[in-house]
C-alpha cells in the first residue's frame, strides 16, 4: 500500500531586505536583448537555479565558479531597474532567497522592482545618514510613515512620507555594510513597495477615485445584495 504524500507546491523566492554581502560585477556582455553578468562574491556554496537578489532584483544563478556566479537580466528587467547601468567593477547588494527556517529580520521582499527613485538629499551626521528620495508619482500611494520600503534590495523604515518624497535613516552598521555609506544626490536606486500594501491597493482599486464615484459603487453593491432599496 502506497503511503500518502502531500502535493509539492513551488512558491516564488522571497527575501528579507537584509543584505548578506557586497558583490563586485566582474563582466557584462550582451545576451540577445538582455545582459549576462558574472558577479564575484562570498556567498557560500551556491546551487544552480537558485535565486539571488541583486540591488533588489531577483535573478537566477546559471553557472557557478569559485567565489563567482553568472546571471542574466532580460530586456524588461533592464528597462525597469538600474541593472542596465552595471559595468565591471560595480558593487552590488546581494541576498540569497529566504529559507522557511530563517529569521524574518527585515520585511517580505519579492525581488520584483516597481521602479527607480532618485536621491534628492543625503545628510551625513555623526553615526547617522538621512536620505530623501523622489519616487515615481504612481508609487507614492504605497508609502506611509513607519512603513517599509526596499531601496537597492535593503529593507528600510520610512521616517517620513510626503507627496512623492520619502525619507529614510541609515544607521552606522548599514552604512558600513552597504553602498549607502557613499550615497550621493542624483544617485538612482531600485525601489520595491511593501508586498502587503501592493495587494491592499489592488483589492481597494474599485473603490478608489473621487468620493462621488466611490459612493456610487458602494450604493450599487448594497442594492445588489438587498441592503438598500432602490429609490423611486
Amino acid at each position: 500500500m502506497l503511503a500518502w504524500r502531500p502535493p509539492v507546491r513551488y512558491a516564488p523566492p522571497m527575501f528579507t531586505g537584509l543584505v548578506q554581502t557586497l558583490g563586485t560585477v566582474r563582466s557584462v556582455r550582451a545576451a540577445g536583448t538582455g545582459r549576462t553578468l558574472w558577479v564575484e562574491a562570498e556567498l557560500g556554496e551556491l546551487v544552480l537555479g537558485e535565486s539571488i537578489s541583486h540591488d533588489g532584483v531577483c535573478l537566477t544563478v546559471e553557472a557557478v565558479e569559485h567565489r563567482a556566479f553568472q546571471v542574466t537580466a532580460g530586456e524588461e528587467t533592464l528597462k525597469r531597474t538600474t541593472l542596465s547601468e552595471y559595468a565591471p567593477g560595480c558593487r552590488v547588494h546581494l541576498e540569497r532567497a529566504l529559507l522557511p527556517t530563517d529569521r524574518l529580520g527585515g520585511h517580505l521582499v519579492t525581488g520584483h522592482v516597481d521602479g527607480i527613485v532618485h536621491v534628492v538629499r543625503a545628510d551625513r551626521r555623526t553615526g547617522f545618514t538621512e536620505i530623501e528620495v523622489e519616487v515615481p508619482e504612481p508609487l507614492a500611494i504605497f508609502f506611509v510613515e513607519k512603513g517599509s520600503v526596499t531601496l537597492d534590495g535593503v529593507s528600510l523604515t520610512v521616517n517620513r512620507a510626503e507627496g512623492s518624497r520619502l525619507e529614510v535613516g541609515i544607521i552606522p552598521h548599514t552604512a558600513s555594510f552597504t553602498k549607502f555609506g557613499t550615497v550621493a544626490v542624483g544617485q538612482r536606486m531600485n525601489v520595491e513597495v511593501d508586498l502587503i500594501a501592493r495587494y491592499v491597493r489592488q483589492m481597494l482599486a474599485p473603490w478608489l477615485g473621487s468620493p462621488e464615484a466611490a459612493d456610487a459603487r458602494l450604493r450599487t453593491v448594497l442594492q445588489a445584495n438587498g441592503f438598500l432599496k432602490e429609490s423611486k
